[in-house]
C-alpha cells in the first residue's frame, strides 16, 4: 500500500502562488511506472482534475489551469510538486494527491490540503 501526504496549502491572496507538495511512502516498487496527479474539490463541487504527470513526464491539466499551474516530479525522492501561480479565489479547494497504476483500477488518494485564495 502507498502512502500520500500533501503539504503546502494554506492562504494566499488573488494573485499570489503556491507550491503544493505530494510524499508517497511505502510498497512503492516502480514508482517510474506510476502516474502521479492532483484533483481538487471546492465545497458544494465535484473532485476535478488539476494536472497529472506520467512516468514518462508526459502532463496533463485541467482546462481551468491556462498555463497558471505546472505539474513536476522527483522519482528519486518519491515526490510530485504542483507549482501554482496567478491564483484566483475560484483556485480555492481542497487538493489532493493521487497515484495510479495505468491499465490497472489502482488508485491511492492523499488526505488533501486546503488552498484558500482571498480576493
Amino acid at each position: 500500500q502507498v502512502h500520500l501526504v500533501e503539504s503546502g496549502g494554506g492562504l494566499v491572496q488573488a494573485g499570489g502562488s503556491l507550491r503544493l507538495s505530494c510524499a508517497a511512502s511505502g510498497s512503492i516498487h516502480s514508482i517510474s511506472d506510476m502516474d502521479l496527479g492532483w484533483y481538487r474539490q471546492a465545497q458544494g463541487k465535484q473532485r476535478e482534475l488539476v494536472a497529472t504527470i506520467r512516468g514518462d513526464g508526459i502532463t496533463e491539466y485541467g482546462n481551468f489551469v491556462r498555463g497558471r499551474f505546472a505539474i513536476s516530479r522527483d522519482d528519486a525522492k518519491f515526490t510530485a510538486d504542483l507549482q501554482m501561480t496567478s491564483l484566483k479565489p475560484d483556485d480555492t479547494a481542497v487538493y489532493y494527491c493521487v497515484i495510479h497504476l495505468p491499465g490497472t483500477e489502482y488508485h491511492n488518494w492523499g488526505q488533501g490540503t486546503q488552498v484558500t485564495v482571498s480576493s
